[in-house]
């Protein structure tokens, strides 16, 4: 599955400017990069860190470059850590390494990667964030592990991270992150969702996130906001229907492109299925019986459908998704209270008879 890649072209006069921030654009990359000082990481520390970059500390590899796991000493102690080695043999790479830096720098939420620190050393470009150690969330979209529950509070998380990006009281842009997928969605220890992947995120003005970014794109196949290709650039709804995408990918344990079906779209496969009333039919089958007796599934899935609307003006924002998945996982969990205290006193019956 390729990973996404967005070029961003001549912007309107209610952008912001390229994907970096005003205060980085027209400088170059070593005077950039000074701004950024205090996060520098020698890139020995880096290499010790990951044994080398040794294959066996591998996590991940796409065509933007190759994350690494290791152990780093910081501050005095010993941490986990991610090292995204970035493919930077042209100006774009280089580009989509200071894009990262500065979005992860300025931005700070809980349910974000946190950043810390980075190397830029003989022609490295490493980017080193905390390390989410239970991986992404596309290793377990088809898992029959993952509860109903869990997976409602994954993308509660998601929803809060992309609430904030887009949104946040205070700030006068916001960030069109450009690459939702259930692979940039990081799980920590808790099951709790980390937004990752901001190589190619775009800063757009508050008043004007409905306004198109132009841009030249190939995308992550299925996950792709269908109207880019329709308007030729990117909005805030782009991310709302890359968010739907991961909504029903987290239902119905599959992902975006559905091999063997002639690369069948899960987004047209779900949207089909929901209008004919007949979703249960693709809901991953372990969720079945964790879903059925639930009004949870009903709101879920109606959020995600309207994320898919073909007419951006159709697609919800934010703030009106984030209360609605709020209230699914309210209803789940009030749904497993009753239901389990049942279950139990119906096995005491039984076991009494």
């Amino acid at each position: 599955m390729a990973m996404g890649i967005y070029r961003q072209g001549s912007l309107s006069g209610g952008e912001l400017g390229r994907e970096i921030p005003s205060a980085v654009r027209g400088t170059n990359m070593t005077s950039t990069m000074t701004m950024f000082a205090p996060l520098r990481i020698p890139l020995e520390d880096v290499v010790k860190a990951t044994n080398n970059f040794h294959d066996d500390y591998i996590i991940q590899h796409d065509a933007i470059g190759t994350t690494y796991k290791g152990w780093l000493l910081w501050s005095g102690k010993e941490v986990q850590i991610a090292a995204r080695r970035f493919n930077c043999k042209h100006a774009e790479g280089d580009l989509k390494f200071l894009n990262e830096i500065s979005v992860l720098y300025d931005f700070k939420h809980t349910n974000l990667v946190s950043i810390i620190g980075f190397s830029d050393e003989k022609d490295e470009k490493i980017i080193i964030t905390t390390y989410e150690a239970t991986g992404s969330l596309g290793q377990y979209i088809n898992s029959r592990n993952l509860t109903w529950k869990q997976r409602l509070r994954i993308c509660v998380g998601l929803a809060h991270a992309l609430s904030y990006l887009h949104y946040d009281e205070g700030r006068d842009y916001g960030i069109i992150h450009c690459n939702i997928t259930s692979n940039t969605i990081l799980l920590d220890y808790n099951g709790e969702a980390k937004l990752s992947g901001f190589e190619i995120s775009i800063r757009h003005s508050v008043n004007c996130m409905d306004q198109v970014c132009p841009c030249e794109h190939t995308g992550t196949l299925g996950c792709v906001d269908p109207a880019i290709e329709k308007t030729g650039g990117v909005t805030h709804k782009s991310d709302i229907y890359s968010l739907g995408v991961v909504l029903f990918e987290t239902l119905c344990g599959r992902k975006a492109l559905i091999q063997n079906e002639a690369d069948r779209s899960l987004a047209q496969l779900a949207k089909c299925h929901y209008e004919k009333g007949t979703l249960y039919d693709i809901i991953h089958p372990p969720l079945l019986n964790q879903t059925r007796s639930s009004q949870s599934i009903l709101i879920y899935s109606k959020v995600a459908y309207s994320c898919l609307n073909d007419d951006r003006a159709h697609r919800p924002d934010m703030r009106d998704i984030l209360p609605k998945l709020e209230n699914a996982l309210e209803l789940q969990l009030r749904h497993e209270n009753i239901v389990r205290p049942f279950s139990i006193l119906l096995a005491f019956i039984i076991l009494s008879y």
